[in-house]
């Protein structure tokens, strides 16, 4: 199940990388859920050609990410967005025990913007 979530994120950052038979199998194995054999009748080619199609694509992925991170620094980038959403719920804590609106309304419009930008 790892694997697939791996494959299938990657694929999303990476995918348009790949030829279009490797974009197809790896489209048809993982999302489609065909078996390599049914791939093979769609595509026309033996189970081992579809299944060395495969990992070949999957390498591939692997090494787009190895060498350029996409995926590492949108994790990254997401948690830094997710601790500045608190810290502007804290600052609206703060700004409501200070009884001071104008604070409050910037850290709600700060937290909003960040929701927005997190869905």
């Amino acid at each position: 199940m790892e694997k697939l979530v791996r494959i299938g994120i990657l694929f999303d950052f990476y995918g348009k990388l790949l030829s279009p038979k490797q974009y197809q199998v790896i489209d048809l194995y993982y999302y489609n859920d065909l078996s390599l054999s049914e791939i093979g009748e769609v595509l026309q080619i033996s189970r081992q050609g579809v299944f060395d199609t495969l990992k070949r694509a999957e390498d591939k992925l692997l090494k787009y990410e190895e060498k350029l991170g996409l995926v590492d620094k949108f994790y990254e980038s997401q948690e830094a967005i997710r601790e500045s959403r608190n810290l502007a719920r804290e600052i609206c804590i703060i700004g409501e025990k200070s009884s001071d609106d104008e604070i409050v309304e910037k850290a709600k419009m700060i937290e909003s913007l960040i929701s927005d930008i997190l869905l």
